[in-house]
């Protein structure tokens, strides 16, 4: 046996001197010479083992056998060696160019829903004025009662904000536009298609007047969201493009309305088929929002990473917060503040003068249609007009005018009472045709430009939320003008059989229209469209 140890020198040449003699003392001498630890090469023959020991041997080797047997019973086994898998072929991915074209084609689609959304919104007004005459008529409602059903109608309309702010945190199936004008056009299918099936009677006004809560609940979702959509895109467009593109498509629909509603209520004199018929365009709506794919801008706000980050009372908590953080700056507050009292302060009779010329001058239903018609023309050019010439003009310079036509367009219904223009050749139905909406128009077109002032001045995130705010603002000015406009023509002593102090109201009305310009110091006085920075994608 071969062993290497360490060992003093000194005691192993001694054990060597008992066994061997040395056979060669120069290495012996030079062993023994060294002082201090050695390790020891030693050569030693293997003692034989003993029966003991040799038995002791067999008994842990069977034991380890044993062992080695139970371990391998109880590991797996070895799964089944296989041949290596074909590796499927690559997928060829579609080039940029190719990915560009589709997202141009999703968002092109996404403009269809919107335009006909907007579209949709102005040929409300088709069953609108079937709806009036069968309250008017049908129903035998006063001047004041009819104005107050049609601003009672527009409370849904008020909680605007909570829709807007509901689009802009809560996600419905990884999108938060469309499935809410889907909501919004089903919400309106069932109010117009029940008013269709439901009798036109005196008892069913409970009814018909929930379904008219109901549609104009869905309608206000759909404007929400439509502007949301528009103030997003605006982002990337030039200035005042999109806005002017939505004022064009709503007032197209309006014009149809108008123009088809006056022609069928004047044929048919059945409210009925004129709610089928909207109906059914709803149903169009709902199918084409349905079948199209979200694409907006992609904006750090808007990212698929904001789908799961918190609870739902967080994002409402969090997406309020950043509303009013937005409506306490300046440059929104004072503006909002200004148009807002405009419409609020100046008393609305458009139910009285629809009772006046429908049953003291017995115009005929195309007659009213047509007048809403012109009005619409009269829209459609003002914003050609805006997005060509006027967005040049400075806001308060711009505002101040339209504010003070507005105050004049007013006094076209005195000459209509006062009959002036019979004195002066001009029928009554031309009169009506070319002046009734004029005033009406002039009002609609001014919102037109605070809308792009707010899309330039919207931080990101808060599309929804402040549009919603935005609209519902406007709606609840005009309820508020529409009740003091039934408060005023009460005053005045107006009523379904008596109209010789409507001129007095009308003068009033005027007057109330220049209240305003009081405060138009609220607008930005150098502030102009094409100041608007357009951000690249």
């Amino acid at each position: 046996m071969l062993c290497l140890s360490p060992c003093a020198p000194h005691r192993h040449l001694h054990h060597l001197h008992h066994r061997h003699p040395p056979a060669r003392p120069a290495a012996a001498a030079s062993c023994g010479n060294a002082r201090g630890p050695g390790v020891a090469l030693c050569l030693r023959t293997p003692t034989p083992a003993t029966p003991e020991e040799r038995r002791q041997r067999r008994r842990v080797a069977r034991l380890h056998d044993a062992s080695a047997a139970s371990a391998s019973a109880a590991a797996p086994a070895a799964p089944a060696l296989k041949p290596p898998a074909t590796a499927p072929a690559p997928v060829a991915r579609p080039t940029p160019a190719a990915e560009r074209r589709g997202r141009l084609r999703e968002m092109r689609r996404l403009w269809w829903v919107c335009g006909v959304g907007y579209w949709v919104q102005g040929f409300r007004c088709f069953p609108w004025l079937a709806l009036n005459f069968h309250l008017a008529r049908g129903l035998g409602l006063s001047p004041a009662a009819l104005q107050l059903v049609q601003n009672a109608g527009n409370l849904p309309l008020v909680a605007k904000p909570l829709f807007g702010v509901l689009s802009d945190a809560v996600y419905i199936g990884r999108a938060h536009r469309l499935p809410y004008i889907s909501i919004g056009a089903l919400l309106q299918l069932i109010a117009w298609g029940t008013l269709a099936i439901i009798p036109v009677t005196g008892d069913t006004f409970p009814t018909q007047m929930a379904c008219i809560l109901v549609g104009n609940l869905g309608a206000s979702v759909t404007e929400v969201v439509s502007d949301a959509v528009v103030t997003e895109f605006s982002r990337t467009q030039k200035a005042g493009v999109l806005q002017s593109y939505a004022f064009i498509a709503l007032a197209a629909g309006s014009l149809l309305g108008n123009l088809s509603g006056g022609y069928v209520l004047l044929k048919t004199q059945e409210p009925k088929i004129m709610f089928t018929a909207f109906s059914v365009l709803l149903g169009f709506q709902l199918a084409l929002s349905l079948g199209t794919k979200e694409t907006l801008p992609s904006t750090p706000r808007n990212t698929r990473s904001r789908l799961v980050t918190s609870s739902l009372a967080a994002n409402f908590r969090k997406q309020f917060s950043n509303l009013m953080t937005a409506i306490k700056e300046e440059r929104i507050f004072y503006p909002l503040t200004w148009i807002m009292t405009s419409f609020a302060v100046v008393p609305i009779l458009s139910g009285t003068m629809f009772c006046f010329q429908t049953q003291y001058l017995k115009l005929d239903p195309s007659i009213i249609g047509l007048s809403k018609v012109m009005g619409q023309v009269m829209v459609l050019s003002l914003t050609v007009l805006y997005n060509r010439y006027l967005k040049r003009i400075p806001l308060r310079h711009l505002i101040a005018g339209v504010q003070m036509l507005y105050a004049v367009a007013v006094l076209s219904d005195l000459v209509l009472v006062k009959q002036i223009n019979l004195m002066l050749g001009i029928p009554n139905e031309i009169h009506v045709l070319c002046f009734s909406a004029l005033a009406e128009a002039i009002a609609q077109f001014k919102v037109l430009p605070f809308s792009v002032l707010l899309s330039s001045l919207c931080p990101p995130g808060c599309e929804g939320s402040l549009f919603a705010f935005f609209t519902s603002g406007l709606v609840f000015s005009a309820i508020l003008s529409g009740v003091f406009g039934v408060g005023l023509s009460t005053l005045i002593g107006v009523s379904s059989v008596d109209y010789s102090n409507l001129p007095l109201g009308i003068l009033l009305q005027s007057l109330a229209a220049l209240l305003p310009l009081g405060w138009i110091s609220f607008l930005p006085e150098k502030w102009t469209a094409d100041e608007k920075v357009v951000m690249q994608r």
